[in-house]
């Protein structure tokens, strides 16, 4: 369910991750475009945990792949419901891009956001709770006002509208 939400936002990133014809940092193209591939597998199979650890590791040497490498653990980092790591890496990313790469960032910390409030509300912390909706709605305010693209099937505006009537509701 997770993957629908913030599919459409890495399939509109996707354009920048033309691996067989770049080089990485360390020129070593090949080693990081399977690298790349078992992550990237990992991820779509469920596997969050080899994901993360291959993410990880791609990260040193992503070169100028290092936006899309950063985005895609973000959001195994979701997956595997490492809320906190997922909204911190994405927000990081979202500061340092701008345009579409920018929003699909913020996609994933709004999400990660979202499940960090309720998560908190869910163990009596109303506060902390209502702190990490209003940040998820800002961030998703922001995606869904400059790149309406990025919800092709209105996931994120489902979600948003769900952190309105939780904020209401405190």
């Amino acid at each position: 369910m997770m993957m629908g939400r913030v599919m459409p936002a890495l399939m509109a990133f996707g354009v920048m991750l033309p691996l067989a014809a770049c080089d990485t940092a360390e020129g070593n193209a090949s080693g990081f475009r399977k690298n790349y591939f078992v992550a990237r597998s990992a991820l779509e199979e469920g596997d969050y945990g080899q994901a993360n650890r291959q993410y990880a590791r791609l990260m040193s040497s992503a070169g100028p792949f290092l936006p899309r490498i950063q985005l895609e653990y973000a959001h195994s980092l979701l997956r595997a419901g490492d809320y906190a790591q997922a909204a911190d890496l994405a927000e990081g990313m979202a500061m340092s891009s701008e345009g579409a790469a920018s929003a699909a960032a913020l996609a994933v910390a709004a999400t990660a956001r979202h499940e960090l409030g309720l998560a908190a509300l869910a163990q009596g912390d109303r506060q902390g709770g209502k702190a990490q909706l209003e940040r998820a709605q800002v961030a998703m305010t922001q995606v869904l006002d400059t790149h309406p693209e990025l919800d092709p099937l209105g996931s994120l505006a489902g979600r948003q509208a769900s952190i309105s009537v939780r904020l209401r509701a405190l």
